[in-house]
């Protein structure tokens, strides 16, 4: 039986019984609820100009993120609640502070995105709580916002206005209470037509569908499949969606092991992360993708989709990480680097998941870092993404484990690479020959953002910075760096 989607919106408690599964929260706003402040721009998740806020329950605490509505589908809105720019206006009429800020400091111009830059900044807004963003927390907030009119300078100038205006308290309290009620306690399924758009609560749930619908697409941030629907127009069939399972939202630390459960947002798996490794990969954390991409998507997805300009993958793979799958005969764990077999290939049995990744914590012995290119510092996709972590006994290296991200049809590591400077010591002369050995281990291909010859110059350059910043007599060696490509 199917049964209605539900969720807040303008402090009303909305149903949805007829939209297609896929149709995007930004159509059924213009379309269905008739209000377009809310603009499309892009329909893939880049411009902000579909920007809103969601509310929602994790775990039991609140969350509010800023999304892109334009590739978010509107069942995924179940149980929660949904902010676009028509929220902001007060009861009385007065302006927020957000859009106050926006009108003293001249921040809209044409005014087409405004209303995008508007709901990102009223995300850090209620983030803030009366503190004064630093440019870093600002550039971050904004960083998935395109403005075509300016250098952004009024806009940043309004980010930091509004929290200098009256405040406008927002009840966090009754919100939780709202969308507590709302909590189904088992899995719901809405059904239009022949496609069914499944939701289970529990792993057991999750597990049980699965196997019932093998053919099913598992949903997690949409922030790639929403693309399939809006750009390729595909059919999905049934879907999936992993959003409600809680259980697949744990961080948990043991045994020298950080297991990040596969619904763990990207910006939230991060951040865990890089309690543990601030200096190596904490650039990586500001430069994928933006702010509202990494609000939706999840280091699972990511991993799961395998794609090889991924920019997690590499160095997941070269610290050693495991991705522990689940079906319908239990669980069982791989190493990362041995889930992909091919181009969109991987080593999944019938009924199979990804429930969660597994990173080793740092140690001692480990010199670890990962680096960058690509043609924009903010929101592009890689060229080449490279990650080393390298083991020593002495002046010896004692192991190499080395992967690139667009380099090879998978994210791949460097074994003949590897085996070569395994024993030897880490001189200039195991550099050349590392070196010149990476094109034995990859053959990359040509395409929009870099030629063959540049992603393998440049990937035995980034192996040349790697052994600048960890040869012994290196002034860098004794001491962390932020080594990221910019």
């Amino acid at each position: 039986m199917s049964q209605p989607i539900r969720f807040y919106y303008q402090g009303q408690l909305r149903e949805v019984h007829h939209a297609a599964p896929t149709q995007t929260i930004l159509q059924h706003l213009r379309e269905d609820l008739h209000c377009t402040g809310t603009k499309e721009g892009c329909a893939e998740g880049d411009c902000g100009a579909c920007t809103v806020v969601i509310g929602s329950l994790e775990n039991g605490q609140l969350q509010m993120k800023a999304v892109n509505s334009c590739i978010q589908f509107t069942p995924t809105l179940d149980g929660k609640a949904l902010f676009s720019v028509e929220d902001l206006q007060q009861a009385d009429g007065a302006l927020h502070p957000v859009q106050q800020a926006l009108v003293e400091c001249h921040g809209s111009q044409c005014g087409f995105c405004t209303p995008g830059f508007a709901m990102s900044l009223w995300g850090m807004y209620l983030k803030q709580e009366g503190q004064v963003p630093s440019r870093c927390q600002i550039d971050d907030a904004l960083s998935g916002n395109l403005c075509r009119c300016t250098g952004y300078r009024p806009i940043i100038e309004a980010a930091r206005r509004m929290v200098a205006l009256p405040a406008v308290a927002f009840d966090r309290a009754a919100l939780t209470a709202q969308l507590a009620a709302l909590k189904r306690d088992a899995q719901a399924a809405y059904t239009v037509g022949a496609q069914t758009f499944y939701a289970p609560r529990t792993l057991d749930e999750l597990t049980g569908l699965r196997a019932a619908h093998p053919g099913a697409l598992l949903l997690a941030g949409s922030t790639d499949v929403g693309l399939w629907v809006t750009k390729q127009l595909r059919d999905l069939g049934d879907i999936i969606y992993l959003g409600h399972v809680d259980a697949l939202k744990t961080v948990q630390e043991d045994g020298g092991m950080l297991t990040i459960g596969a619904g763990v947002t990207l910006d939230d798996a991060y951040r865990a992360i890089c309690a543990h490794y601030p200096d190596q990969l904490k650039a990586m954390w500001q430069r994928f993708a933006s702010l509202p991409i990494r609000n939706a998507g999840t280091l699972g997805g990511n991993v799961a989709n395998g794609s090889p300009i991924g920019d997690s993958m590499p160095w997941l793979i070269a610290l050693g990480s495991q991705v522990v799958l689940r079906g319908p005969a239990g669980e069982r764990t791989l190493f990362l680097e041995d889930l992909y077999l091919g181009y969109q290939q991987k080593d999944l049995r019938p009924g199979e998941f990804v429930r969660a990744v597994q990173v080793p914590l740092p140690r001692a012995d480990v010199a670890f870092r990962t680096y960058k290119l690509a043609k924009r510092f903010d929101q592009d996709i890689s060229a080449v993404c490279a990650a080393f972590a390298f083991t020593f006994d002495g002046a010896r290296l004692a192991s190499a484990r080395i992967a690139f991200g667009g380099m090879a049809a998978t994210p791949k590591r460097a074994a003949h690479t590897e085996a070569l400077v395994t024993g030897r010591l880490w001189d200039e002369a195991t550099l050349i020959a590392a070196m010149a050995a990476l094109a034995d281990d990859y053959a990359p291909l040509s395409d929009m953002r870099a030629s063959s010859s540049y992603r393998m110059q440049t990937a035995q350059n980034l192996l040349r910075r790697f052994w600048y910043e960890t040869r012994l007599d290196a002034p860098l060696a004794a001491s962390a760096v932020n080594a990221f490509a910019t």
